[in-house]
């Protein structure tokens, strides 16, 4: 058992909160689960019985929990998952997924999803080109990079390569 949880706050008022947001995620990423749904069991001040007050979800194999605090805190860039991809195919589409329905390409590999969390969508041959020994291939990846949003893998394999 983790000793270690992501606890997500979420505001039900933004495209239903927690619940679905878990939902979408588990539904997206393979080896993710919904875990478990807690309801309120009473009437409360912010809301009624049943409400869903917290979703227990795994995430690609990570613990996290989505708690529907209201609308008071936001999701920033300070918070972000990094999920690294082996082909165009999987950046486009977790890409493609995570910026629907009112989410966004920030730059860099980096978006934001319906819910406001942030994501990085990092391709594997990214993460190898900024860590070259080279430094030169460094610099040519690096600056690849800053004309990107979404990370198209060829240019970076052509970057790389000094093409």
């Amino acid at each position: 058992m983790s000793k270690i949880t992501a606890c997500l706050w979420f505001d039900t008022a933004l495209h239903g909160g927690a619940e679905p947001a878990a939902r979408f995620y588990t539904d997206l990423f393979p080896d993710s689960s919904l875990d478990a749904v807690h309801r309120s069991p009473s009437d409360y001040p912010g809301g009624k019985k049943d409400d869903v007050l917290m979703v227990e979800f795994t995430l690609m194999g990570v613990k996290c929990t989505g708690l529907n605090g209201g609308g008071q805190a936001r999701h920033s860039e300070a918070f972000s998952f990094q999920i690294s991809t082996e082909t165009q195919e999987e950046t486009d589409r977790y890409w493609e997924a995570l910026t629907a329905d009112g989410g966004a390409g920030i730059a860099c590999s980096w978006c934001k999803d319906r819910w406001g969390l942030r994501w990085q969508i990092v391709p594997r041959v990214l993460s190898e080109g900024m860590a070259d020994p080279d430094p030169a291939v460094r610099a040519r990846v690096f600056a690849a990079m800053q004309t990107m949003v979404k990370i198209d893998i060829a240019a970076i394999e052509a970057a790389r390569r000094g093409d």
